[in-house]
C-alpha cells in the first residue's frame, strides 16, 4: 500500500483553523444569548452542533477497525518472517514504555512544582461518589482484555489493541501459506487502499465537525469556565508544551532537521484531534501523511495501531498531573514513595483501554481509591475536562508519529 501523493493545496488544514475559530466564536454568543436557560432548552438548541461532531466520529470509527486490520496484516506479510515481526515489536514496546514513563514523570514533576491544587478547598463532600467507572488494576483482568473472544466482537467496539492482536495471527499465518496467502494478501492490500479512499472523502467533513464540536463546547462551558480553572488550565498545557519539546529533542537526534518536515506533516492530524477532542479521530489522516513523511507502510501499519493503546503520551501525562491535583485540592500530601507507586498503577491501569468513553477519568478514579484519595474530586475536573481532553488527545497524535519515525529510522524503513 502507497500512500496516495499530497495535495496541491493545504485548504483543508485552513478550513478547520477557520472552522474552529468560527465555532469558538458563535459558541461564545450562544453562551450569552442562552445563559440562564434550563437544561432541556440549551440542549435542544445545540443538538445540530453536537451532531456534526458525532456524525463526523461515527464515520472515522466506521473505518477505522477495518483499516488498522487491512494495512497491519499486509504490513505484517511484508516483514517476511515472525522474527522480523518479533524485532520491530521490541523495538516498539521499548519505546512506548519509556515515551509512558517520561510522560509520567514529567506530569508528577510539574505538579509538584506548580502545585494547582493548592488552595482550592473544594467544597464537595469528600464521601460523595462520583458516577463514574474505576478502572480495573488487576494483571489478570489486563492480560485477558488483550486478547479477543470474538474479533467482530473486538471490531464493533472498536478495540485496537485486540483488533491488533487477531491481525498479528493472522498476518503471520497468511505470510507462511506462500502463493495461497499472496493471494489474500493482494485483496486486502486493494481493501485498504479502498479504506483510505473513504478517509479521503470523510475528511472533508472534518471542518463541519470541528466548528460543531467547538460551538457545542463553548457555548456549554463558556469562557468564564477558562478563568476559574485558569491556573490548572494553563499549567497542564505548559506540561503538554514541555511533553512536547522532549519529543519534539527525541525525534531531533534521530532525524535531525527532517522533524520539522514532520511536524508540516501531521500538522493536520494534530488539529483535527485537537478541535474534537479524539485522537482516534486523526488515526486515517495520520497513517497516510506518515507514509509520506517516508516511512515504509509495513512499520506504519504495525506501529502506529499499537500505539493507540500503549503510546497514549497525552493521556499519560494528564492523568499524574489531574490525580495529584486532587489530592492536593484536598489537602493531602503524598510522599516520593507513594507518588511512584501511582506512576506505576497508571502504567498499569491506561493500557488497552483505548476507545472507552472517557478513559482517562475510568483511570483517574481507579487510581483515587486505590490511594484513599476522596473519588469525589472527580467533579472538580468534569467541567474543565472537555478543554483539557483536547489538548491531550492532540499530544497523544504527537507521540504516537515521533514514536512511528523513531521505529522506522531503527529498522532503515524510512525514505529521504
Amino acid at each position: 500500500m502507497t500512500a496516495p501523493p499530497p495535495k496541491k493545496s493545504n485548504r483543508l488544514t485552513l478550513y478547520i483553523i477557520l472552522a474552529m475559530v468560527a465555532g469558538i466564536v458563535l459558541g461564545y454568543i450562544l453562551n450569552r444569548c442562552f445563559a440562564g436557560k434550563n437544561d432541556a432548552d440549551t440542549k435542544k438548541i445545540l443538538e445540530p452542533f453536537s451532531l456534526l461532531a458525532d456524525i463526523f466520529l461515527r464515520l472515522i470509527k466506521m473505518i477505522v477497525s477495518p483499516l488498522v486490520f487491512s494495512t497491519l496484516v499486509v504490513g505484517i506479510a511484508k516483514q517476511g518472517n515472525i522474527r522480523a515481526v518479533g524485532r520491530v515489536g521490541g523495538k516498539t514496546m521499548l519505546w512506548f514504555i519509556g515515551g509512558s514513563l517520561v510522560s509520567l514523570v514529567i506530569g508528577m514533576v510539574l505538579v509538584n512544582l506548580f502545585q494547582p491544587g493548592a488552595g482550592m478547598h473544594p467544597a464537595i463532600d469528600p464521601t460523595t461518589t462520583a458516577n463514574i467507572p474505576k478502572a480495573s488494576i488487576t494483571l489478570n483482568e489486563f492480560i485477558m482484555h488483550i486478547f479477543p473472544s470474538s474479533i467482530f466482537d473486538a471490531m464493533a467496539k472498536n478495540e485496537i489493541l485486540q483488533v491488533v492482536v487477531f491481525s498479528l495471527f493472522f498476518g503471520v499465518a497468511t505470510a507462511s501459506l506462500g502463493e495461497k496467502g499472496h493471494i489474500v494478501i493482494r485483496a486486502l492490500d486493494s481493501f485498504a487502499h479502498i479504506v483510505l479512499k473513504m478517509t479521503g472523502y470523510i475528511m472533508n467533513f472534518a471542518p463541519f465537525a470541528v466548528f460543531g464540536s467547538m460551538t457545542n463546547v463553548i457555548a456549554k462551558q463558556g469562557l468564564e469556565v477558562l478563568g476559574s480553572y485558569s491556573k490548572f488550565i494553563g499549567e497542564f498545557y505548559v506540561g503538554l508544551v514541555v511533553l512536547f519539546c522532549v519529543l519534539f529533542f527525541a525525534a531531533f537526534l534521530f532525524i535531525r532537521k527532517r522533524v520539522f518536515t514532520l511536524l508540516r506533516h501531521i500538522k493536520e492530524p494534530f488539529l483535527v484531534a485537537f478541535s474534537t477532542s479524539s485522537s482516534e479521530a486523526a488515526l486515517p489522516k495520520l497513517m497516510l501523511e506518515l507514509e509520506r513523511f517516508g516511512c515504509e507502510e509495513k512499520v506504519v501499519s504495525f506501529v502506529l495501531p499499537l500505539g493507540y493503546s500503549f503510546n497514549l503520551d497525552g493521556s499519560m501525562m494528564y492523568m499524574t498531573f489531574a490525580s495529584l491535583f486532587i489530592a492536593q485540592s484536598y489537602g493531602i500530601h503524598l510522599d516520593t514513595g507513594t507518588q511512584i507507586s501511582m506512576l506505576l498503577v497508571l502504567m498499569l491501569t491506561s493500557k488497552g483501554i483505548a476507545g472507552v468513553p472517557r478513559a482517562s477519568l475510568v483511570v483517574i478514579a481507579g487510581t483515587l481509591a486505590t490511594f484513599n484519595i476522596p473519588e469525589a474530586g472527580l467533579a472538580l475536573l468534569l467541567g474543565v475536562d472537555p478543554l483539557l481532553d483536547m489538548g491531550r488527545s492532540a499530544m497523544n497524535v504527537v507521540g504516537n508519529s515521533i514514536a512511528t519515525v523513531v521505529v522506522s529510522k531503527w529498522e532503515g524503513a524510512l525514505n529521504t
